[in-house]
């Protein structure tokens, strides 16, 4: 059966390493699921701060505002019929 995973070596300081132990023993994880949730993490924060800096320039691009937000919302989830009932 092939891996369904590939192994990677990196360095890290010896105090981070004895935090990151630190919180493997109290959730009862592996470092290895531990550094996965935190390397999905960092990149889902990146992706999203991306998104963000997207928006706010498309948003002063068009001249839309804070003021602006909640209307635009509302008429977006009626014209996808997500609407709150």
């Amino acid at each position: 059966m092939a891996r369904t995973t590939k192994t990677i070596t990196f360095s890290l300081p010896p105090e981070l390493v004895e935090r990151v132990n630190n919180v493997v023993a109290q959730q009862g994880s592996s470092r290895s699921e531990f550094l996965r949730m935190a390397v999905v993490r960092y990149i889902e924060e990146q992706e999203w701060r991306q998104l963000l800096q997207y928006g706010e320039r498309k948003a002063r691009e068009e001249g839309i505002g804070p003021e602006d937000v909640a209307r635009l919302v509302e008429e977006y989830r009626s014209e996808t019929n997500l609407a709150r009932t």
